[in-house]
């Protein structure tokens, strides 16, 4: 019993560092919904073109309302995530817009946000894209520079899956419970210079 005390202690020891956790959550997501949203912003109609076409869109109702929305709270969340303000009450419309994104863009893929032709998330829909990808592969090896052009990746099928989104979803609900952390967030501050345990 005593090797699992002294564990325990050591392990106890660590949380003078777990301000790292949440700000690693918070400095991983700010990118990702900084660029989602200055994109959207750089052509808003036709993002709100997109957002309410039925045809070759994503036919929700309200689509400028939605496409501000979506927007707004993007950008808007990289910053307070930034700056570790109001990171509880930003993670929930970052969590409503992760699950609009599941629901009416990537469900429709499956799991995988690449394409993968066996494993347990594979689908006919990924298996016909690894057989594209191996005939796209073998026209530019054959007619390409294939060294040059994957010396720094290989290429892959990119399938849109849910995967990315439900990943920022539960970071984002991870910070929606822990908050921002220690030291390097705005809540923190505020929190102890004007309230009191």
């Amino acid at each position: 019993m005593y090797p699992l005390v002294q564990l325990q202690r050591l392990l106890d020891s660590f949380r003078a560092f777990d301000f790292l956790g949440p700000l690693a959550l918070r400095l991983y997501l700010v990118p990702i919904f900084w660029m989602a949203g200055t994109k959207k912003l750089a052509d808003m109609d036709s993002i709100i073109e997109w957002f309410g076409n039925p045809d070759w869109g994503l036919g929700l109702p309200f689509p400028e309302f939605m496409a501000w929305a979506a927007t707004l709270t993007e950008v808007g969340g990289a910053v307070l995530l930034l700056i570790g303000f109001a990171v509880r009450w930003i993670s929930v419309p970052l969590m409503v817009t992760m699950v609009m994104a599941m629901v009416s863009v990537h469900g429709a893929n499956g799991w995988l946000a690449i394409a993968e032709g066996s494993g347990p998330f594979a689908t006919e829909r990924t298996e016909g894209a690894m057989e594209r990808l191996e005939v796209a592969r073998n026209i530019l090896q054959e007619h390409g520079n294939y060294e040059w052009l994957t010396e720094n990746g290989s290429f892959v099928v990119l399938n849109n899956g849910i995967e990315f989104a439900a990943t920022y979803f539960i970071m984002l609900l991870v910070l929606f419970f822990i908050g921002g952390g220690r030291f390097f967030s705005m809540d923190y501050w505020i929190r102890k210079a004007f309230m009191r345990d």
